[in-house]
């Protein structure tokens, strides 16, 4: 996760009255003060999450399915387009069961960089990590059917 400066934005917490609190905060504010970014500190549990809803948004986009078939065919290369959507939009409705530890290997797979910015937040997913998705999802879905 970056600021809008550049600077990677590291994780932190603090406690106040018995809560922790935590969030992340520019390298630039660390070193600089509090003027050193426009964005000095995001909440974790907000950026988080709008992370992970910008990402099972963009699973459904059809330029990403596109894409992740075109790289997919690389590695697999009788996959339709068809089978690669089926396998990115079978992850929403699942998304809520996988363990917490298995959401965040699914966006640490998938995603490269996040960069936060006052108007909002700029997402680039990783090809290969959509690839690698793709694959696991389909060898689950002969499982899932004869469960």
């Amino acid at each position: 996760m970056f600021g809008p400066d550049g600077a990677a934005m590291s994780p932190s917490h603090t406690r106040r009255r018995g809560r922790l609190y935590r969030y992340y905060v520019s390298q630039s504010v660390i070193r600089g003060g509090a003027s050193g970014c426009p964005v000095s500190r995001v909440p974790a549990g907000e950026i988080e999450r709008a992370v992970v809803d910008e990402v099972r948004q963009l699973l459904r986009s059809p330029e990403i399915v596109v894409r992740t078939w075109r790289e997919s065919r690389k590695a697999i290369a009788a996959i339709t387009e068809g089978e690669v959507r089926e396998a990115l939009h079978s992850l929403d409705p699942l998304w809520d069961e996988l363990f917490p530890a298995e959401q965040a290997r699914i966006v640490q797979l998938l995603v490269e960089r996040v960069d936060v910015q006052p108007e909002g937040l700029n997402i680039r997913l990783r090809t290969e990590g959509l690839t690698s998705l793709v694959a696991d999802l389909r060898s689950a879905e002969p499982d899932r059917r004869a469960a």
